[in-house]
């Protein structure tokens, strides 16, 4: 197998995990800055924790993979919307990193409905006055004064995270996902039935640019899901709906961008129709490849990549759990069926990831077509241990390393991941664990 997925060269090089689990914990979002440098989660509570990759050093060289909690901070409140009666919850939805200008990091994060851009940078010196007294505190002289300064005293490193920019009051539904454009400039908030084109500096107002609601709502038969710009070209981005469709929007043919370019959807196969049929085919979750060539989207059972130039079926399937198919009636009844699984590229767009239940995440490489299962728990999860790969059982007689398809955990599910930009580093969010595997460093 590729070397990327090759299982007996990956170990896990760090463990976060509360003692106490409660609900305001559990990790909603995860992601790596464009350098893989930092890595941010999202969580219930609407708490932000940055970690920073350790440096290396001469004396630890294997401890070049590790992250340390960098900054923790209250990105959103709950909120009570009157006029509507809602509350509104403070979890974080997503977080999208900007590209690094100075020495300071930005990233937005967002709730159902507010998006926020938070600065987080670091202080080693705190004022101390002015330039009024000399050094052994006597006032100085004034017409020796020629310009006024503000003295900086040294002072042990801090963190601090401050909101720069509250983007509020543009969506009356969830938002459900956010995506910086490559002109760094702008951005895009989706929520259930809209999409809005926000300028970073401009709080106050957005643009509109795909509206799907209906006049009458009773008429409503899909919602999106997912949205993100094309990595390279501002003009063009995606989005997904429930109905298991994928539709490729030009900025420059319209200001309102109802009519797409492109409509990416597969035929259903009528032998495969049952009554979860339309449940299942919702996606997710949608990701252009680095290259801006192709697009991954996951669905309740499957993988797929598309090639921008093939509109009539997908490039690649990828089956991440067939297994279930036969259990689609109790996942309907414990609501597991309405689960949002996420899917993240590797660096070169020859791996993807996506995960399941029984805190299992799959791997599948594009190149060998060689898939592979893992499992992040504390059980198997000690510093720098092997993870090997798992089985599930579906029928028949099962082997001593398989599991078998009834003893799986539901509760248990991987649901947001990611990819080191450039390195095979992945970051795993298991309920309230989050944790980190990379290649074994010999």
């Amino acid at each position: 197998m590729d070397e990327e997925i090759d299982t007996r060269k990956i170990n896990n090089s760090f463990l976060r995990d509360h003692n106490y689990a409660t609900e305001a914990d559990i990790i909603s979002t995860v992601e790596f800055n464009p350098t893989g440098e930092l890595l941010a989660t999202g969580d219930k509570g609407g708490r932000v924790v940055v970690f920073q990759r350790e440096q290396e050093s001469k004396n630890q060289p294997h401890r070049r993979g590790e992250y340390n909690v960098y900054s923790t901070f209250q990105s959103h409140e709950p909120e009570f919307d009157y006029l509507k009666s809602l509350e509104i919850e403070e979890k974080i939805n997503k977080i999208r990193w900007l590209p690094q200008q100075n020495a300071a990091y930005f990233l937005l994060s967002t709730n159902d409905k507010t998006v926020k851009l938070w600065k987080v940078s670091e202080r080693d010196k705190r004022p101390e006055g002015y330039n009024l007294k000399d050094e052994e505190g006597r006032i100085r002289d004034p017409t020796t004064i020629t310009a006024l300064r503000i003295l900086l005293q040294p002072m042990d490193l801090m963190v601090e995270a401050t909101p720069r920019r509250v983007f509020s009051n543009a969506h009356t539904y969830h938002i459900n996902s956010i995506s910086v454009n490559s002109d760094y400039e702008t951005y895009m908030s989706t929520d259930d039935l809209r999409i809005n084109l926000w300028n970073l500096e401009i709080t106050n107002r957005s643009f509109n640019i795909v509206d799907i609601k209906p006049a009458n709502m009773e008429m409503l038969t899909e919602v999106i899901t997912a949205a993100e710009f094309q990595p390279s070209q501002c003009n063009t981005f995606v989005y997904s709906s429930s109905k298991g469709s994928i539709r490729l929007c030009d900025m420059r043919a319209s200001a309102l961008c109802d009519n797409h370019s492109k409509l990416f959807e597969e035929p259903e196969d009528p032998s495969n129709r049952s009554f979860f049929s339309e449940i299942i085919s919702s996606i997710s979750d949608v990701k252009f490849s680095h290259s801006g060539r192709y697009l991954m989207t996951r669905d309740y059972l499957t993988v797929k990549v598309w090639d921008l130039n093939m509109e009539s079926k997908p490039l690649e399937t990828y089956q991440v759990h067939d297994y279930l198919r036969s259990k689609l009636c109790s996942l309907y009844e414990n609501d597991c069926i309405f689960d949002k699984f996420e899917c993240v590229w590797n660096g070169s767009d020859s791996v993807i990831m996506t995960g399941s239940y029984n805190n299992f995440f799959r791997m599948f490489d594009r190149n060998t077509k060689r898939d592979v299962t893992l499992e992040a728990s504390r059980e198997n999860s000690k510093p720098r241990a092997i993870l090997k790969p798992r089985k599930v059982c579906v029928g028949g007689k099962r082997r001593k390393d398989e599991i078998s398809v009834d003893s799986l955990d539901f509760s248990k599910k991987i649901l947001h991941s990611a990819w080191h930009p450039s390195e095979n580093i992945i970051a795993v969010a298991a309920t309230n664990n989050l944790y980190i595997f990379q290649d074994k460093v010999n």
